[in-house]
């Protein structure tokens, strides 16, 4: 890879996703700043941590808009308690663009919407490998959270969804909102999980109280059910053996015929696209007839004005734990090199590891990197990744 520091440039946008089990958005993008800062102290560093609806989705709209970070109590995926935060922001404070893709009902200026990322509380990175399995991790804390934001009066709730550890179709945060799940001797099921759904077999109750618009950011477009669904593309991927994924299909096809037949609506809602998104909960919260789903990394992208940022800059520096094919399908780091692309901006990604991509797929004006050594075991490469992180930095912008 060519050095970054032949260019004259002065302006720098640092936009890197997390890298999965290692660093968090916000980390990466810290420590790319630091090295940088050391090289050349006199360039304008611009950090946009990057999230499309998954860990940090909170965090980083809530402060992009300036708004108030609360901590509340809450459940974690296998029912620990835990503090986790939830944004609130001035309606005035978020972006045109935004504003248009969450379709709200009209808002006072004044008006506060909350932020809520389910990572915070049900998120796959808040369990170590061992604690994985969705048979008994449940969403409940994400309802807890939603049920917080009620409560400090907002007027709208933006709910982000990627990073999830369940797979319960969302009956966790369901229960924490005004759902009842029995068995036949009437006994509630608590948490919901699905390790208990073969007892199952009444649900009751509604969403209570007069609830605010409910927008579920996210850019999953598998339905519930099937090859493409929930439990078979990302069962696996939260500590589901393949060979449990046809049992665990089963059981939520089960599940979501009762919520369905419960709350009146069809289970064709179960093809929608995105119902399957974290586990099934984008499907549970439709059911319920509470939320409308809008793409996560636009909304990121409208609320943090990134392509304006993109402009500005003369050097686009973005990254994950793995970039691939998939990571070009329009979203994160892929969605911001086209958008570099277009600008006719230069872009470096770096990334934990580099899977095969199509001849041509990469922008042009884009570069790519790994900054794991060959033949370094992952779980080394894990460990190491803020040393490997900052090591390709300083390569890359060494002064010549």
């Amino acid at each position: 890879m060519k050095r970054a520091a032949t260019l004259a440039a002065v302006r720098i946008l640092v936009a890197f996703d997390k890298f999965k089990d290692s660093l968090s958005a916000p980390a990466a993008c810290a420590i790319a700043a630091r090295e940088i800062a050391r090289l050349h102290p006199d360039w304008e560093i611009d950090l946009a941590p990057l999230t499309d609806g998954g860990d940090g989705f909170a965090e980083l709209l809530t402060r992009q808009a300036h708004g108030e970070p609360i901590v509340v109590p809450t459940t974690g995926p296998r029912h620990e308690p835990l503090d986790a935060m939830i944004g609130l922001v001035a309606w005035s404070h978020v972006p045109e663009a935004a504003r248009a893709l969450l379709n709200l009902p009209a808002l006072a200026a004044e008006d506060r919407i909350a932020v809520v990322g389910m990572a915070a509380a049900s998120g796959l990175a808040l369990l170590k490998p061992a604690e994985r399995d969705p048979w008994r991790t449940s969403t409940t804390g994400t309802g807890e959270l939603l049920r917080a934001a009620i409560a400090h009066g907002a007027r709208a709730v933006v709910l982000g969804v990627g990073g999830s550890a369940t797979n319960d179709l969302g009956l966790g945060a369901l229960s924490a909102l005004g759902f009842e799940f029995r068995d036949e001797a009437g006994n509630l099921l608590h948490p919901p999980i699905p390790a208990e759904w073969p007892r199952l077999a009444h649900i009751a109750g509604r969403l209570s109280g007069a609830l605010p618009p409910l927008r579920i950011a996210c850019d999953v477009t598998n339905p519930l059910l099937g090859p493409r669904g929930a439990t078979a593309v990302f069962g696996p991927q939260k500590g589901l053996p393949p060979a449990e994924v046809a049992r665990l299909e089963a059981a939520v096809a089960r599940v979501a015929a009762l919520l369905c037949a419960h709350c009146d609506r069809p289970l064709a809602l179960a093809e929608t696209p995105g119902a399957g998104a974290a586990g099934g909960i984008a499907f549970g919260l439709l059911a319920a007839g509470w939320a409308q789903l809008v793409p996560g990394f636009a909304l990121v992208n409208a609320w943090c004005d990134l392509a304006a940022r993109i402009a500005r800059a003369d050097l686009v520096l973005t990254g994950e734990g793995r970039f691939d094919a998939a990571s070009l399908g329009g979203k994160g780091p892929g969605a911001l090199l086209a958008t570099a692309r277009a600008a006719g901006k230069r872009s470096i990604v770096l990334a934990g590891s580099v899977g095969e991509l199509p001849a041509g797929a990469l922008p042009a004006g884009a570069e790519i990197d790994a900054i794991t050594p060959d033949g370094l075991p992952l779980a080394q490469a894990l460990r190491a990744a803020p040393e490997l992180l900052a090591a390709a930095v300083r390569r890359l912008f060494l002064p010549a």
